[in-house]
Protein backbone atom coordinates (compact mmCIF):
# COMPACT_ATOMS: atom_id res chain seq x y z
CA UNK A 1 0.00 0.00 0.00
CA UNK A 2 2.79 2.53 0.94
CA UNK A 3 4.54 1.61 -2.14
CA UNK A 4 1.17 1.90 -4.08
CA UNK A 5 1.10 5.63 -2.83
CA UNK A 6 4.42 6.74 -2.96
CA UNK A 7 4.11 6.00 -7.01
CA UNK A 8 1.33 8.92 -7.09
CA UNK A 9 3.23 11.71 -6.71
CA UNK A 10 6.32 9.91 -8.57
CA UNK A 11 3.80 9.61 -12.11
CA UNK A 12 2.84 12.91 -11.47
CA UNK A 13 5.86 14.20 -11.86
CA UNK A 14 7.27 11.82 -14.66
CA UNK A 15 3.88 13.14 -16.59
CA UNK A 16 5.16 16.56 -16.07
CA UNK A 17 8.45 16.41 -16.90
CA UNK A 18 7.18 14.37 -20.35
CA UNK A 19 5.02 16.87 -21.18
CA UNK A 20 7.79 19.72 -20.17
CA UNK A 21 10.20 17.61 -22.58
CA UNK A 22 7.55 17.50 -25.44
CA UNK A 23 6.98 21.25 -25.15
CA UNK A 24 10.44 21.73 -25.74
CA UNK A 25 11.14 19.07 -28.54
CA UNK A 26 7.48 20.52 -30.21
CA UNK A 27 9.19 24.34 -30.24
CA UNK A 28 12.54 22.91 -31.32
CA UNK A 29 10.79 21.31 -34.50
CA UNK A 30 8.55 24.62 -34.92
CA UNK A 31 11.90 26.86 -34.92
CA UNK A 32 13.51 24.73 -37.29
CA UNK A 33 10.62 24.32 -40.03
CA UNK A 34 10.88 27.17 -41.61
CA UNK A 35 14.45 26.08 -42.59
CA UNK A 36 14.12 22.61 -43.74
CA UNK A 37 10.98 23.85 -46.28
CA UNK A 38 8.41 23.95 -44.70
CA UNK A 39 6.40 27.38 -45.83
CA UNK A 40 6.20 30.08 -42.89
CA UNK A 41 2.97 31.51 -43.94
CA UNK A 42 1.26 27.79 -43.84
CA UNK A 43 3.01 27.75 -40.03
CA UNK A 44 1.86 30.84 -38.94
CA UNK A 45 -1.96 30.02 -40.22
CA UNK A 46 -1.39 26.74 -38.34
CA UNK A 47 -0.25 28.41 -35.01
CA UNK A 48 -3.10 30.93 -35.14
CA UNK A 49 -5.70 27.66 -34.93
CA UNK A 50 -3.54 25.94 -32.49
CA UNK A 51 -3.34 28.75 -30.69
CA UNK A 52 -7.81 29.11 -31.03
CA UNK A 53 -8.22 25.35 -30.83
CA UNK A 54 -6.18 25.07 -27.47
CA UNK A 55 -8.41 28.27 -25.98
CA UNK A 56 -11.43 25.95 -26.99
CA UNK A 57 -10.29 23.21 -25.25
CA UNK A 58 -9.94 24.72 -22.17
CA UNK A 59 -13.46 25.55 -22.02
CA UNK A 60 -15.14 22.18 -23.44
CA UNK A 61 -11.80 19.72 -22.51
CA UNK A 62 -11.58 20.74 -18.91
CA UNK A 63 -14.55 22.59 -18.16
CA UNK A 64 -17.05 20.33 -20.13
CA UNK A 65 -18.90 23.58 -21.63
CA UNK A 66 -19.54 23.16 -25.30
CA UNK A 67 -19.76 26.73 -27.19
CA UNK A 68 -21.28 26.43 -30.95
CA UNK A 69 -20.41 30.37 -31.15
CA UNK A 70 -16.90 30.51 -30.20
CA UNK A 71 -15.80 32.07 -33.77
CA UNK A 72 -17.16 35.44 -32.39
CA UNK A 73 -14.55 36.06 -30.36
CA UNK A 74 -11.86 34.89 -33.31
CA UNK A 75 -13.47 37.37 -35.40
CA UNK A 76 -14.10 40.53 -32.70
CA UNK A 77 -10.62 40.66 -32.04
CA UNK A 78 -9.57 40.53 -36.08
CA UNK A 79 -11.84 43.23 -36.77
CA UNK A 80 -10.69 45.31 -33.82
CA UNK A 81 -7.02 44.75 -34.06
CA UNK A 82 -7.50 45.66 -37.83
CA UNK A 83 -9.27 48.26 -37.69
CA UNK A 84 -6.32 49.66 -34.44
CA UNK A 85 -3.58 49.08 -36.54
CA UNK A 86 -5.33 50.35 -40.56
CA UNK A 87 -7.29 53.31 -39.51
CA UNK A 88 -6.15 54.07 -35.74
CA UNK A 89 -2.47 53.81 -37.14
CA UNK A 90 -1.33 51.93 -33.75
CA UNK A 91 1.21 50.05 -33.76
CA UNK A 92 1.20 45.92 -33.28
CA UNK A 93 1.50 45.55 -30.01
CA UNK A 94 -1.29 47.81 -29.14
CA UNK A 95 -3.90 46.78 -32.23
CA UNK A 96 -3.31 42.92 -30.24
CA UNK A 97 -3.90 43.91 -27.08
CA UNK A 98 -6.79 46.17 -27.56
CA UNK A 99 -8.53 42.96 -29.94
CA UNK A 100 -8.03 40.88 -27.57
CA UNK A 101 -9.40 42.96 -24.69
CA UNK A 102 -12.82 43.03 -27.01
CA UNK A 103 -13.10 40.03 -26.94
CA UNK A 104 -12.24 39.43 -23.47
CA UNK A 105 -15.02 42.47 -22.93
CA UNK A 106 -17.39 40.36 -25.38
CA UNK A 107 -16.49 37.06 -23.10
CA UNK A 108 -17.33 38.36 -20.37
CA UNK A 109 -20.63 39.38 -21.20
CA UNK A 110 -22.16 36.29 -23.24
CA UNK A 111 -20.82 34.32 -20.39
CA UNK A 112 -22.84 36.20 -17.71
CA UNK A 113 -26.14 35.61 -20.17
CA UNK A 114 -24.87 31.34 -21.01
CA UNK A 115 -23.46 30.42 -18.18
CA UNK A 116 -26.46 29.63 -15.90
CA UNK A 117 -27.49 27.37 -18.87
CA UNK A 118 -26.15 23.71 -19.26
CA UNK A 119 -25.86 21.37 -21.96
CA UNK A 120 -27.46 21.91 -25.45
CA UNK A 121 -29.35 24.57 -24.09
CA UNK A 122 -25.75 26.69 -23.42
CA UNK A 123 -24.27 25.57 -27.06
CA UNK A 124 -27.31 27.09 -28.38
CA UNK A 125 -27.63 30.35 -27.15
CA UNK A 126 -23.72 30.76 -27.82
CA UNK A 127 -24.23 30.41 -31.26
CA UNK A 128 -27.38 32.32 -31.40
CA UNK A 129 -25.56 35.25 -29.72
CA UNK A 130 -22.95 34.30 -32.41
CA UNK A 131 -24.98 34.67 -34.96
CA UNK A 132 -26.33 38.33 -34.03
CA UNK A 133 -22.54 39.67 -33.81
CA UNK A 134 -22.03 37.63 -37.66
CA UNK A 135 -24.94 40.20 -38.76
CA UNK A 136 -23.79 42.74 -36.84
CA UNK A 137 -20.33 42.79 -38.18
CA UNK A 138 -21.91 42.18 -41.90
CA UNK A 139 -23.51 45.61 -41.88
CA UNK A 140 -21.07 47.46 -39.38
CA UNK A 141 -19.47 50.22 -41.35
CA UNK A 142 -16.36 50.03 -39.83
CA UNK A 143 -16.01 46.10 -40.69
CA UNK A 144 -16.33 47.08 -44.94
CA UNK A 145 -19.07 44.09 -45.45
CA UNK A 146 -17.81 41.24 -47.50
CA UNK A 147 -14.65 43.29 -48.49
CA UNK A 148 -13.96 43.06 -44.68
CA UNK A 149 -10.57 44.98 -43.75
CA UNK A 150 -7.75 44.70 -46.01
CA UNK A 151 -4.39 45.81 -46.19
CA UNK A 152 -3.64 45.80 -42.71
CA UNK A 153 -0.29 47.16 -41.79
CA UNK A 154 2.04 44.50 -39.58
CA UNK A 155 4.15 47.77 -38.58
CA UNK A 156 7.37 47.24 -36.23
CA UNK A 157 6.91 45.47 -32.34
CA UNK A 158 7.67 47.31 -29.87
CA UNK A 159 9.30 50.14 -32.44
CA UNK A 160 12.01 47.27 -33.13
CA UNK A 161 10.85 44.06 -34.86
CA UNK A 162 9.93 44.79 -38.49
CA UNK A 163 6.95 42.29 -39.08
CA UNK A 164 7.42 42.74 -42.80
CA UNK A 165 9.92 40.22 -42.40
CA UNK A 166 7.94 36.77 -43.25
CA UNK A 167 10.25 34.82 -41.02
CA UNK A 168 10.27 37.70 -38.20
CA UNK A 169 6.86 37.45 -38.20
CA UNK A 170 6.94 33.69 -37.93
CA UNK A 171 8.86 33.65 -35.04
CA UNK A 172 7.23 36.38 -33.16
CA UNK A 173 4.13 34.56 -33.63
CA UNK A 174 5.42 31.52 -32.82
CA UNK A 175 6.65 33.05 -29.51
CA UNK A 176 3.55 34.10 -28.76
CA UNK A 177 2.14 30.93 -29.56
CA UNK A 178 4.19 29.00 -27.23
CA UNK A 179 3.92 31.51 -24.20
CA UNK A 180 -0.22 31.11 -24.35
CA UNK A 181 0.12 27.41 -24.46
CA UNK A 182 2.73 26.95 -21.44
CA UNK A 183 0.26 29.76 -20.07
CA UNK A 184 -2.66 26.96 -20.54
CA UNK A 185 -1.07 24.24 -19.67
CA UNK A 186 -0.36 26.34 -15.93
CA UNK A 187 -3.95 26.41 -15.94
CA UNK A 188 -4.84 23.57 -16.14
CA UNK A 189 -2.48 22.31 -13.31
CA UNK A 190 -3.24 24.94 -10.95
CA UNK A 191 -6.04 24.69 -7.99
CA UNK A 192 -8.36 26.61 -10.55
CA UNK A 193 -7.59 23.78 -13.10
CA UNK A 194 -8.09 21.02 -10.38
CA UNK A 195 -11.45 22.38 -9.32
CA UNK A 196 -12.38 22.99 -13.24
CA UNK A 197 -11.99 19.40 -13.54
CA UNK A 198 -13.89 18.71 -10.73
CA UNK A 199 -17.26 20.72 -11.54
CA UNK A 200 -16.99 19.14 -15.53
CA UNK A 201 -16.90 15.62 -13.54
CA UNK A 202 -19.34 15.92 -10.67
CA UNK A 203 -20.98 19.59 -10.53
CA UNK A 204 -23.25 18.73 -7.91
CA UNK A 205 -20.69 17.01 -5.69
CA UNK A 206 -18.19 20.25 -6.43
CA UNK A 207 -21.09 22.89 -5.43
CA UNK A 208 -21.57 20.52 -1.88
CA UNK A 209 -18.07 21.05 -1.28
CA UNK A 210 -17.97 24.71 -1.19
CA UNK A 211 -17.17 25.88 -4.69
CA UNK A 212 -19.12 27.95 -6.57
CA UNK A 213 -18.77 26.25 -9.62
CA UNK A 214 -21.21 29.05 -11.58
CA UNK A 215 -18.26 31.60 -10.77
CA UNK A 216 -15.34 29.07 -11.54
CA UNK A 217 -17.17 28.44 -15.37
CA UNK A 218 -17.88 31.82 -15.63
CA UNK A 219 -14.10 32.60 -15.59
CA UNK A 220 -13.23 29.72 -17.60
CA UNK A 221 -15.39 31.02 -20.41
CA UNK A 222 -13.73 34.65 -19.92
CA UNK A 223 -10.51 32.94 -20.38
CA UNK A 224 -11.25 31.09 -23.02
CA UNK A 225 -12.91 33.96 -24.98
CA UNK A 226 -9.80 36.09 -24.07
CA UNK A 227 -6.92 33.71 -25.72
CA UNK A 228 -9.70 32.99 -28.58
CA UNK A 229 -9.24 37.01 -28.77
CA UNK A 230 -4.88 36.61 -28.74
CA UNK A 231 -5.88 34.52 -32.11
CA UNK A 232 -7.55 36.42 -33.73
CA UNK A 233 -5.35 39.36 -33.22
CA UNK A 234 -2.65 38.11 -34.65
CA UNK A 235 -4.47 35.90 -37.14
CA UNK A 236 -5.42 39.75 -38.75
CA UNK A 237 -2.06 40.88 -38.52
CA UNK A 238 -0.11 37.76 -39.74
CA UNK A 239 -2.64 37.83 -43.14
CA UNK A 240 -3.43 41.89 -42.71
CA UNK A 241 -6.85 40.71 -43.12
CA UNK A 242 -10.30 40.81 -41.07
CA UNK A 243 -13.20 39.17 -43.05
CA UNK A 244 -16.58 37.29 -42.25
CA UNK A 245 -14.99 33.85 -42.51
CA UNK A 246 -13.78 34.45 -38.91
CA UNK A 247 -17.24 35.17 -37.78
CA UNK A 248 -19.45 32.54 -39.59
CA UNK A 249 -20.82 29.46 -37.71
CA UNK A 250 -18.66 27.42 -39.66
CA UNK A 251 -15.38 28.22 -38.21
CA UNK A 252 -17.03 27.60 -34.71
CA UNK A 253 -17.49 23.93 -35.97
CA UNK A 254 -13.88 24.05 -37.46
CA UNK A 255 -12.49 24.67 -34.21
CA UNK A 256 -14.53 21.52 -32.62
CA UNK A 257 -13.49 19.51 -35.40
CA UNK A 258 -9.83 20.35 -34.56
CA UNK A 259 -10.10 19.48 -30.07
CA UNK A 260 -11.78 16.52 -31.07
CA UNK A 261 -9.67 14.68 -33.94
CA UNK A 262 -6.44 16.07 -31.62
CA UNK A 263 -7.98 15.00 -28.24
CA UNK A 264 -10.47 16.54 -26.28
CA UNK A 265 -9.10 17.21 -22.71
CA UNK A 266 -5.42 16.92 -23.75
CA UNK A 267 -2.49 19.53 -23.89
CA UNK A 268 -1.48 18.59 -27.11
CA UNK A 269 -4.36 17.21 -28.82
CA UNK A 270 -5.78 20.72 -30.15
CA UNK A 271 -2.35 21.76 -31.44
CA UNK A 272 -1.69 18.01 -33.52
CA UNK A 273 -5.65 18.61 -34.72
CA UNK A 274 -5.10 21.75 -36.04
CA UNK A 275 -2.26 21.32 -37.99
CA UNK A 276 -4.16 18.38 -39.72
CA UNK A 277 -7.04 20.29 -40.66
CA UNK A 278 -4.88 23.61 -41.59
CA UNK A 279 -2.73 20.85 -43.56
CA UNK A 280 -5.71 18.95 -45.31
CA UNK A 281 -6.74 22.14 -46.75
CA UNK A 282 -4.06 23.63 -47.88
CA UNK A 283 -2.64 20.52 -49.77
CA UNK A 284 -5.93 19.38 -50.56
CA UNK A 285 -7.03 22.58 -52.39
CA UNK A 286 -7.03 21.67 -55.82
CA UNK A 287 -10.40 19.45 -55.07
CA UNK A 288 -11.93 22.61 -54.90
CA UNK A 289 -15.27 22.37 -53.12
CA UNK A 290 -14.63 18.64 -52.21
CA UNK A 291 -12.12 19.07 -49.71
CA UNK A 292 -14.66 19.58 -47.29
CA UNK A 293 -16.52 16.04 -48.14
CA UNK A 294 -12.80 14.78 -47.99
CA UNK A 295 -12.28 16.58 -44.79
CA UNK A 296 -15.39 14.80 -43.23
CA UNK A 297 -14.49 11.66 -44.16
CA UNK A 298 -11.54 11.72 -42.65
CA UNK A 299 -12.80 13.29 -39.29
CA UNK A 300 -15.87 10.25 -39.74
CA UNK A 301 -12.76 7.60 -39.93
CA UNK A 302 -10.66 9.19 -37.17
CA UNK A 303 -13.53 9.66 -34.58
CA UNK A 304 -14.12 5.96 -34.99
CA UNK A 305 -10.58 4.09 -35.03
CA UNK A 306 -9.90 6.92 -32.04
CA UNK A 307 -12.19 7.70 -30.02
CA UNK A 308 -10.60 9.74 -27.96
CA UNK A 309 -8.62 11.44 -30.42
CA UNK A 310 -5.22 11.02 -32.07
CA UNK A 311 -3.17 11.98 -29.08
CA UNK A 312 -5.61 10.46 -26.52
CA UNK A 313 -5.05 7.50 -27.98
CA UNK A 314 -1.54 7.78 -27.93
CA UNK A 315 -1.45 8.64 -24.68
CA UNK A 316 -3.82 5.97 -23.25
CA UNK A 317 -1.71 3.19 -25.11
CA UNK A 318 1.33 4.79 -23.63
CA UNK A 319 -0.14 4.39 -19.98
CA UNK A 320 -0.73 0.39 -20.88
CA UNK A 321 2.46 -0.33 -22.40
CA UNK A 322 4.02 0.95 -19.10
CA UNK A 323 0.95 -0.25 -16.69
Amino acid sequence: MTDRIESVPMARTSGRAGIALATVLMAAVLAIAPWIGVYPVFLMKALCFALFACAFNLLIGFGGLLSFGHAMFLGTAGYVCAHAAKEWGWPPEAAIFIGTFASTVLGAVVGALAIRRQGIYFAMITLALAQMIFFFYLQAPFTHGEDGIQSVPRGKLFGVLDLTSTLVMYYVVLAIFLAAFVFIYRVVHSPFGQVLKAIRENEPRAISLGYDAERYKFLAFVLSAALSGLAGSVKAIVFQLASLTDVHWTMSGEVVLMTLLGGMGTIFGPVVGAFIIIALESYLAGFGEWVTVITGAIFVVCVLAFRRGIVGELAAWWARSRG
